[in-house]
């Protein structure tokens, strides 16, 4: 083979490359994604929920995001809660409440939510101050003031009953957690633990 073949199939070599890399991250990050909920590790634990499951989808719309919600085989007729969380599992670090879905007679629900669902998505908190205290008394009382902490990525998604009972009711158990809006939740149904705690799926989203 001559030097100038040589040469340019080195040069085809490099732009092949450079191709499969840009394709990699085009992939990597995207306008669209869509992904599955899973049982909780609680209630696989508690040998609860056989079956629920849940699935999203998020669109980018640039300055915010859409995302459709859809809870698939929980127990009819309830309110669940849905969170934004750092990690699908316990502890769940710096976690901030989305919304609230209601199954049917069939145990579905949809939600359309609207807001920051992508890698830009997180929670600073540059110095500590005096916090608002709506709810003072039960389990899990406002903080007086708030932590500082630096920017934290929150990338996950959690599913928790609204009430003890109701979870206790689908053989759940019956704790008491703090993700409602009035800090007196059920145990979580469905999270994104099926994806890595520093990789969850809104992280997709550029």
């Amino acid at each position: 083979m001559s030097l100038r073949n040589r040469y340019m199939l080195l040069l085809l070599s490099v732009a092949l490359l450079v191709g499969v890399l840009a394709a990699g991250a085009a992939l990597a990050l995207t306008k669209s994604t869509s992904f599955t909920m899973v049982r909780s590790s609680g209630a696989v634990a508690a040998n609860c929920l056989k079956g629920a499951n849940g699935k999203v989808t998020i669109r980018s719309l640039g300055p915010v995001e859409v995302m459709n919600v859809s809870l698939n085989k929980l127990p009819p007729k309830k309110e669940f809660d849905l969170f934004v969380t750092q990690l699908p599992n316990t502890p769940f670090g710096v976690s901030w409440y989305q919304g609230d879905l209601r199954t049917d007679g069939k145990g579905h629900a949809t939600g359309r939510f609207i807001g920051r669902f992508s890698v830009e998505t997180f929670a600073v908190a540059p110095g500590s101050g005096p916090a608002p205290r709506p709810h003072k008394s039960g389990p899990f009382p406002d903080a007086s003031s708030n932590p500082a902490f630096a920017p934290v990525h929150t990338f996950h998604l959690g599913v928790w009953f609204n009430s003890p009972k109701a979870a206790a009711q689908a053989g759940c158990p019956n704790t008491v957690t703090p993700f409602n809006g009035v800090h007196h939740a059920g145990v979580q149904a469905l999270s994104t633990r099926n994806f890595g705690d520093l990789n969850g799926p809104l992280r997709r989203i550029k």
